[in-house]
């Protein structure tokens, strides 16, 4: 039986260092995708942002947002959401600060997400997090940070957006991760790790497909853990147009 592939989207962090928003979009779309996931700053001139896409053909698969963004102007930021026409929505990080908290600290967290996704839930927004490596040292009674969040959200809808990548570098096993909690996986970025001690200049990233991470194994259990989106991610490429080109043709032929 055939299947749909998966819908396509890139992070417009990756294209940071690519000049202004509208020159970002351009290299987006002429790679050849036709969403683009946010960040929270694209949240802000809302009706802008969705004219900026438009005239691209782009449109928006889902954004990010930060703690103090939903702790400050939850309304707006849903209200954007709209606005831009898209529903799903993903906290990226805590701030660097915050990142070696206790145990408390991250069920603390996962309470404050778990009540944020009951929030979006009522304006027909997806909530859920986005992990790191960092969520995955052990805390108190060696549960890593990420279990105690996704514990303590207990019935909440908080979704997970899964970045296989930093899974791996934190030294987990993505495959069992994702049946662990596929009923809260939504979405994936898509990325990839370079040998070690290769592509340093980039932080040890390298375009998908062309590193060390098994994308055709990794796309079908994120499809079966219920993903809606492969959304492509390079945390710092080199030349963002090459990176934005290569992801899209790798990830279109892999027609996960």
């Amino acid at each position: 039986m055939t299947t749909t592939p998966l819908p396509l989207s890139i992070q417009i962090y990756s294209l940071r260092n690519a000049g202004h928003f509208e020159h970002q979009l351009d290299i987006v779309a002429a790679a050849g995708f036709r969403q683009v996931e946010l960040t929270g700053a694209h949240l802000d001139d809302a009706s802008g942002t969705r004219a900026k896409l438009g005239a691209r053909g782009l449109s928006a698969s889902s954004s990010h947002v930060d703690m103090t963004a939903l702790r400050e102007r939850f309304d707006a930021v849903a209200a954007a959401c709209k606005t831009i026409g898209f529903n799903h929505l993903f906290m990226p990080a805590v701030p660097p600060a915050e990142r070696d908290g206790d145990a408390p600290y991250w069920q603390a967290l996962g309470r404050e997400l778990g009540g944020y996704a009951q929030r979006f839930a009522a304006h027909g927004i997806a909530f859920g997090y986005h992990n790191h490596h960092w969520e995955l040292k052990p805390k108190g009674g060696g549960s890593t940070a990420l279990e105690l969040l996704f514990a303590a959200a207990g019935d909440a809808p908080l979704g997970w957006q899964v970045d296989v990548a930093w899974l791996v570098r934190g030294g987990a096993d993505p495959l069992v991760w994702l049946r662990r909690y596929a009923e809260r996986v939504v979405s994936a970025h898509a990325k990839d790790l370079a040998p070690a001690g290769e592509k340093l200049d980039e932080d040890g990233w390298t375009d998908i497909g062309s590193g060390t991470m098994d994308w055709r194994i990794l796309s079908a259990a994120c499809r079966a853990a219920g993903v809606h989106c492969l959304v492509a991610e390079h945390d710092n490429p080199r030349d963002p147009a090459r990176f934005a080109r290569n992801a899209y043709a790798y990830l279109d032929n892999l027609k996960a």
